[in-house]
């Protein structure tokens, strides 16, 4: 059992929990993730590791409330435990040698940018962030972007907060100013990555994405984390998550991920009519 240590809200649906983790601390780099359960009879669910202390033995973790898995997992308190806490998985983010990198990150997206942007900074790079929401309310992590970063841009949608617009405008505009870039790693919803790929290939800027498709053991062995990549299948959980952007089919992607949406409203509603009885 894993005990929660802390857990705060970063806004209405997006939740933060420090989960006593040692094992995995000591091993976590930015870009892997976990599978857990929130309870005995819980479905599991993969969730990237958003931090990790190893002095500590913590390792945090910021969630979307977007189905029954994540709802069940809000529902734990502080000192409550998580029934099983697998980790870490995935191949670690390749930071290493990079001088200058934009990091672009979007909505709870950026739970996953922000580990990748504060190693870089760690390890002496200049890192120029983008994070976009729809909304001022969504805005997640700005602090620690800001202590992780050379330069940050907020960009939301409708212009609540930071600049109005998408964050491809904002790349563009960072690359029209004469940023050199060695990487662009962007990670957040499947056509926002897509669009970002599309800008830095006019630039034949390398890209990185973070692939997060249907997942069930997280060892390579069930196949529903599939992508194509360079005409080639591939599996999220083993050979990525992260992947050369300008050689993953997003539309296959994109098509895949939307598979289950009618089952995954379905539980979702389920969970809330659930959960709504026994806070009665």
């Amino acid at each position: 059992m894993y005990k929660i240590l802390k857990k705060d809200f970063l806004n209405p649906t997006v939740c933060r929990m420090v989960v006593a983790a040692p094992l995995i601390a000591k091993k976590a780099q930015p870009g892997q993730f976990v599978i857990l359960r929130a309870l005995e009879d819980s479905e599991r669910i993969p969730l990237t590791i958003s931090d990790y202390d190893a002095e500590n033995g913590t390792v945090t973790i910021i969630f979307q409330l977007v189905g029954e898995g994540t709802m069940e997992l809000s529902t734990l308190c502080e000192n409550d435990s998580i029934c099983d806490f697998a980790g870490p998985l995935g191949r670690p983010s390749q930071l290493d040698g990079l001088k200058k990198v934009a990091v672009i990150g979007g909505g709870v997206g950026c739970a996953i940018a922000y580990p990748v942007a504060k190693k870089l900074k760690e390890n002496g790079c200049c890192v120029h962030s983008v994070v976009g929401f729809r909304n001022k309310d969504l805005l997640i992590l700005e602090k620690e972007f800001i202590a992780a970063s050379d330069k940050l841009v907020v960009m939301t949608d409708d212009g609540s907060y930071g600049e109005k617009g998408l964050v491809t405008a904002a790349l563009e505009q960072l690359i029209a100013e004469g940023n050199q870039y060695d990487e662009v790693i962007a990670i957040g919803p499947l056509v926002m990555m897509k669009f970002v790929c599309k800008v830095t290939e006019k630039y034949n800027i390398k890209t990185t994405v973070s692939m997060n498709p249907i997942m069930i053991d997280g060892t390579g062995m069930c196949g529903g984390c599939r992508l194509t990549v360079d005409g080639k299948t591939q599996f999220a959980c083993v050979d990525g998550p992260d992947f050369d952007g300008h050689k993953v089919d997003f539309d296959e992607a994109i098509s895949r991920s939307s598979m289950y949406k009618e089952f995954e409203t379905y539980k979702r509603e389920a969970a809330c009519n659930l959960l709504s009885k026994e806070a009665e």
